[in-house]
């Protein structure tokens, strides 16, 4: 099982969605799509793939996983592998960009 790295905007953004309410069902999906990725980063779930408008802190190659489809701003996670081995840096968690 891989480990998770949260940079501090994914802590927060994290925060923010189980803090508001009215977001409970994309919080638990968020959770949901976490674990899948702990487990399985190729989940075919959660449709991770290369995103080529960004790149991690020292260059890392970004990838986005989806925590909802189909919906009106569904939320994607933003991670890239490392600093380690079996280490997942989430770099963001936020609404389909």
């Amino acid at each position: 099982m891989l480990e998770f790295d949260f940079t501090n905007l994914a802590k927060e953004q994290l925060s923010e969605l189980k803090r508001d309410k009215g977001l409970t069902k994309r919080y638990k999906a968020v959770l949901s799509a976490l674990n899948k990725l702990q487990n399985n980063p190729r989940h075919p779930s959660l449709n991770t793939h290369p995103y080529e408008s960004l790149q991690g802190f020292n260059g890392e190659k970004i990838f986005e996983a989806y925590a909802e489809n189909n919906t009106p701003a569904a939320h994607r996670i933003f991670f890239h592998y490392g600093p380690g081995k079996k280490i997942i840096t989430i770099y963001s968690i936020q609404p389909h960009p």
